[in-house]
């Protein structure tokens, strides 16, 4: 089976590539044959979210947020 992988992108979307299912809020499943990346918004701003349409830049969207490893319980 292909690996996925997230990518936290600075101050942009988070990047993730290989086989995924998108999954709405009441449960229905979307795949996405033949994509090999999608990029799902963190800014707030896009206009089609799930997905990034851009709209980081026109905001000037700044992350702080980076990938760290989860604390321990």
């Amino acid at each position: 089976m292909e690996e996925v992988k997230i990518t936290v992108r600075l101050n942009g979307p988070y990047r993730i590539q290989g086989p995924i299912t998108l999954v709405d809020v009441e449960g229905n499943e979307f795949e996405l044959p033949g994509t090999e990346f999608v990029a799902l918004c963190r800014c707030g701003h896009s206009k089609s979210k799930p997905f990034c349409d851009g709209s980081h830049r026109e905001v000037g969207f700044q992350a702080e947020t980076r990938a760290v490893p989860p604390a321990e319980s």
